[in-house]
């Protein structure tokens, strides 16, 4: 589906149902230079599930107008007015790398709000190195084959993926280099300079996962220590042999873990 937020067109993937005001609203919220295709099998599975599932492209990613905001606050805010479109009053936030972020900061904003918080792949500061952000800045195809190379796990170097056929760095690789000229750059610098993670989790008052992995090379699993310390009674799952890319090296195992937090948690 489409909808306009802020004057520009926004592509809203819903795994095939219409948005229903009468089911909590589930956001999914994809990572820098990605779109709504990295949680495509969450999305059909949640919305067959009792859930009304919204997978927006971030302004300026995959199918949307717009610009990319260049920090994580205006990503949050966005959020917000997104939801005030659709007429969502509260929903579940579930964001990855850049996207939990977003979300986390979106918490923040308005805690009244939220039914509860899943974060994927997430750190206290995400910090990027100079290099990268240099040669994501020039839309280098040499940030694509960085950001591959260390965000999938072990299994996905060599094969990995469910549906036989397809690779999986391939396919990521791909994504990235779709992106919008400027907008992998604009991302990366985003994350490095957001040092807010940690004041915003101090505002978190709704149900919280921390959905991480034990081979994630760009945020492993003690790089979120500080956040976990500081939300109360947070829920933290480590997937086995999964890299930073876990939803798509491991759909099934996250699908199974989100259902069940959220089967408890609203």
């Amino acid at each position: 589906m489409q909808l306009k937020v802020d004057g520009h067109a926004v592509y809203v993937h819903t795994g095939g149902q219409d948005y229903a005001a009468d089911k909590p609203a589930l956001i999914f919220v994809h990572g820098g230079g990605n779109d709504h295709t990295f949680w495509s099998l969450q999305t059909r599975f949640f919305a067959h599930h009792g859930y009304s599932v919204l997978v927006p492209d971030l302004p300026g990613h995959g199918r949307s107008e717009g610009t990319a905001p260049d920090n994580i606050d205006d990503y949050a805010s966005w959020l917000w007015r997104f939801l005030d479109t659709i007429g969502a009053e509260k929903a579940v936030l579930v964001g990855h790398s850049m996207g939990s972020l977003a979300v986390l900061a979106a918490a923040a904003q308005q805690p009244d709000r939220m039914l509860a918080l899943v974060l994927a792949g997430t750190s206290d500061h995400m910090q990027v190195h100079p290099d990268l952000l240099t040669l994501a800045a020039a839309d280098d195809p040499v940030a694509f084959e960085l950001i591959t190379d260390w965000g999938f796990g072990k299994l996905a170097h060599k094969g990995g993926n469910q549906a036989p056929g397809l690779w999986l760095r391939g396919g990521g690789r791909a994504l990235l280099a779709s992106c919008q000229s400027g907008v992998l750059g604009t991302d990366m610098a985003a994350c490095n300079a957001w040092k807010g993670a940690l004041e915003a989790a101090g505002s978190v008052t709704c149900s919280t996962l921390f959905l991480l992995a034990d081979s994630d090379r760009m945020t492993p699993p003690r790089s979120s220590k500080g956040l976990q310390a500081v939300i109360a009674n947070a829920q933290v799952e480590i997937l086995v042999g999964a890299g930073h890319m876990m939803t798509v090296e491991r759909p099934n195992e996250t699908i199974d873990i989100i259902h069940g937090f959220l089967g408890g948690a609203i």
